[in-house]
């Protein structure tokens, strides 16, 4: 008995059985009818982080209309309702490390893989920046020191009390802030894959050499093929990712773009009167050895403009994500500078 294949059909059945498949076809693979997958995760995330770091979610009044988004330590969320001062000792036994995210993510996907390792020795606290992840404001402030304040003051309302900064990209400059405005706060600033002042000069050289005219092009891309084009920059590894995925990702990080444009034209800063502040923390600089928007001579001549209390790292075979693209190599360097810092008593 031989089975009929579809092509065996008569063509009015097939022609029919055809625009039937091509129909559930369009409707299974439909971006309008497909569930973005990173909403789907977001619960998955949230168990992750609870169970293997036990961190949760908390949101944080910093001011009327201004709200920002932390990932605490559990104990620190028991510790506002419970008052429960045996938790909070043991919390402070452990030295505090305030992580900061750069433009094209939140707290969590930056720093995903580095949050497990780190939670065994020291109280990690990961921000969400105004405009990113869960974090708002009806400010119309935009500049980085609004960012730091921002932070510093959620910080204080958790009962942080001392703390080391570890800012990548975006979140270095805004670290600067922290530490020139809070100096007494802030242990030592880690700046990965980040350089600051972001002068005029150091902006137009990167962007007539890779054809931008304006830095929201390349950081805010509105397309599958303009965030194609951010990845193969600040990667070393080229991954493959199916279109679907880059369409997901659009949906969901790249939002308020308004006022991220408005945040990255106050993140370049005018080429005069831009001289480093006189600061006595050290400070130390992460950068992939194939950085292609903060390059290796970028990255020693801040070095030097540092000083001695500046010291510099290289991630070999990583681009400007390091801490995604190799992150055993990458937290074994930010482990050996956080623990070269020593104690000093209670640190958050």
């Amino acid at each position: 008995m031989r089975v009929m294949a579809y092509t065996d059909m008569p063509p009015q059945q097939y022609k029919a059985f055809n625009q039937v498949f091509m129909e559930d076809r369009a409707y299974i693979y439909s971006e309008r009818k497909m569930v973005n997958f990173l909403v789907l995760l977001k619960p998955l995330f949230r168990i992750l982080m609870k169970v293997i770091a036990g961190m949760r979610p908390q949101s944080v009044e910093i001011e009327p209309g201004t709200v920002m988004h932390f990932w605490v330590p559990t104990q620190t969320i028991m510790e506002s309702q419970n008052h429960d001062d045996q938790s909070m000792k043991k919390r402070k036994n452990k030295p505090g490390v305030v992580l900061l995210h750069g433009f094209a993510g939140d707290g969590f996907l930056t720093w995903m893989f580095q949050i497990a390792t780190l939670t065994a020795d020291y109280t990690l606290y990961i921000p969400d920046l105004l405009f990113f992840g869960e974090s708002f404001s009806k400010s119309t402030k935009r500049s980085p020191e609004f960012q730091a304040e921002c932070v510093v003051k959620g910080l204080k309302k958790l009962g942080v009390e001392r703390f080391s900064v570890v800012g990548f990209s975006y979140g270095g400059p805004v670290g600067f802030k922290m530490v020139e405005l809070y100096p007494n706060l802030v242990r030592c600033l880690v700046l990965s894959s980040s350089v600051v002042p972001l002068s005029e000069a150091i902006s137009r050289v990167f962007l007539e050499n890779k054809g931008f005219k304006y830095w929201t092009t390349l950081l805010l891309p509105e397309t599958v093929e303009g965030l194609k084009l951010l990845l193969t920059i600040v990667t070393y590894w080229k991954p493959w990712f199916p279109d679907w995925v880059y369409r997901h990702y659009l949906e969901v990080m790249v939002k308020n773009r308004k006022e991220r444009v408005e945040l990255l034209e106050l993140l370049v800063c005018k080429d005069k009167g831009n001289n480093k502040p006189d600061f006595s923390q050290n400070i130390h600089l992460i950068f992939g050895d194939n950085d292609r928007i903060l390059n290796i001579e970028l990255a020693r001549c801040m070095k030097e403009q540092l000083g001695d209390k500046a010291t510099l790292h290289f991630i070999k075979k990583a681009g400007h994500l390091a801490q995604i693209e190799r992150p055993f190599a990458y937290n074994s360097c930010l482990k050996k500078i956080l623990a070269s810092l020593g104690t000093e008593g209670p640190q958050s």
